[in-house]
């Protein structure tokens, strides 16, 4: 995921945030305006959510480029997308929607086919899209963007019928422990055997759980070293075993070293955009309680 092109002057970037009110578990959003024409190619940087990206420019819009495939427009990207550009010319706004895998599964069915993927979101909406963009470009402000997103997603989080409870707590655990949990023990929490945790937990989420695990302990990783931290320390600090571990799950994730991602273009802004990413936010401390299962 090299940057070739020109990475975003972010000092030309409003970033927008919706108010603590109204928002809806497991999804998050930012707004984003380019005020600069110019052109913009970035690498994007994996992150354990599946993330809606509604493109509300006017032309051409964002192209979106992974595998030797284009798409462009308002699009959904999976999880583990791979190697994932987007690039972009002149003024544009942007509405980024990332949402965690169980309400992702909620609001588009299993996330199977959607996993290491980009596809039009009105190939998995429909006419739907094309209206919701609509509806969004008029809005007034962002905060009124904000209020129609929540409206939109609320209305269709019923749409498909929810990840089992127990498949849902394992992908809380995973993300509170930041992927330092042992899928035999979560297996164990849930009452589940092994096998049946992992098979349920693919065939609703897209991934496996100890994929998920080095998905969300990778995250972690990689907005301490965008934070500054020395790579020796964010090894030990996100449970690798050494700094070469560190080196080669980076590279899986990102295609770059660790040096190169601690100054990638896509993190640059997280603090402000993503907030609950910043790893100056802490884990909850101790165990977490199961719900009753049965």
């Amino acid at each position: 995921m090299l940057s070739i092109g020109t990475p975003p002057d972010w000092t030309w970037v409003d970033i927008a945030v919706p108010r603590p009110t109204g928002r809806l578990p497991g999804i998050s959003m930012a707004g984003f305006r380019h005020r600069a024409p110019a052109l913009v190619d970035i690498a994007m940087v994996a992150h354990p959510s599946v993330t809606l990206l509604v493109d509300l420019s006017e032309g051409e819009g964002v192209v979106y480029e992974t595998h030797g495939r284009h798409e462009r427009g308002s699009v959904v990207v999976g999880l583990l997308p791979g190697d994932l550009r987007a690039a972009g010319w002149g003024v544009g706004e942007c509405l980024q929607i990332r949402l965690e895998p169980v309400a992702a599964a909620a609001l588009f069915g299993a996330s199977t086919e959607l996993s290491g993927t980009v596809v039009a979101l009105e190939d998995v909406w429909g006419r739907d899209a094309g209206q919701a963009e609509d509806r969004l470009r008029a809005a007034a402000s962002w905060d009124e963007r904000f209020t129609i997103a929540v409206e939109i997603l609320g209305r269709r989080l019923g749409a498909h019928l929810p990840v089992d409870p127990e498949v849902a707590y394992t992908w809380r655990r995973t993300l509170t422990s930041r992927g330092r949990v042992r899928v035999d023990g979560l297996a164990d929490e849930v009452g589940w055997s092994r096998k049946r945790l992992w098979s349920r937990f693919r065939s609703q989420l897209g991934i496996t759980p100890k994929r998920a695990a080095q998905l969300v302990r990778f995250d972690h990783a990689a907005h301490l070293l965008a934070a500054g931290h020395a790579a020796a320390g964010v090894a030990t600090e996100s449970g690798y075993v050494d700094q070469s571990h560190l080196h080669r799950e980076v590279k899986t994730f990102a295609g770059l070293t660790p040096t190169a991602l601690a100054v990638a273009p896509w993190l640059a802004i997280d603090d402000v955009a993503w907030p609950a990413s910043s790893p100056t936010q802490r884990p909850t401390k101790g165990g977490e309680r199961i719900p009753d299962l049965r």
